[in-house]
């Protein structure tokens, strides 16, 4: 095992990749249900309530950080940092991608057909049959990705682009952790 994998830079972009996914969607959510929790008391729990959509999302995002850190070290070993950096950011893209359209999914209250269900509950195995079927769907949408990584040096370099793109507007959703962090101290402190 090789444990010098990481450099701080890497660590660094490695975390605004990270935190990038979750915070643009806690955003997105939070912006969503503001007008909603406005009406229902006003608009200072209303900003209580979105800097406690901010610390989790820190929090999610510090977790999902020391898993991917931690799979790093099952990179090959010949891959340089930047190019393991790139890799583990095209996986959790790809993932946190899935994550969000299926949490869509659900507020869409989106459902399968009834033909298809009904057919799924008349098949011998429905729960395997379903799982076969996601599978299908969602396999190629990582494999796909990843062999052409594997494979294109210009994917590493739109990949080291992104990144570099994406961390000044993470390090912008940091600094908004940090307005809630101090939003969620003086509402429980005063």
């Amino acid at each position: 095992m090789n444990l010098k994998r990481y450099s701080k830079q890497g660590l660094l972009s490695l975390f605004l990749i990270c935190a990038f996914p979750v915070h643009f969607w806690t955003l997105l959510l939070v912006l969503r249900d503001m007008s909603w929790a406005i009406q229902r008391t006003n608009a200072w729990d209303a900003i209580g309530l979105a800097s406690y959509g901010l610390l989790y999302a820190l929090v999610e995002c510090i977790l999902l950080f020391c898993v991917v850190a931690c799979l790093g070290f099952i990179l090959p070993s010949g891959w340089n940092v930047d190019k393991g950096i790139a890799f583990l950011s095209l996986l959790f893209l790809l993932t946190a991608a899935w994550a969000m359209l299926a949490q869509l999914f659900f507020i869409w209250n989106f459902s399968l057909p009834a033909w298809l269900l009904k057919s799924l509950a008349h098949s011998a195995h429905p729960l395997r049959t379903l799982y076969a079927g996601s599978l299908v769907v969602v396999v190629p949408t990582i494999l796909l990705p990843v062999i052409l990584f594997i494979r294109s040096s210009k994917v590493v370099s739109f990949m080291k682009d992104l990144i570099e793109r994406v961390g000044p507007l993470s390090m912008l959703y940091l600094f908004f952790d940090l307005v809630g962090f101090i939003i969620v101290l003086v509402r429980n402190l005063a």
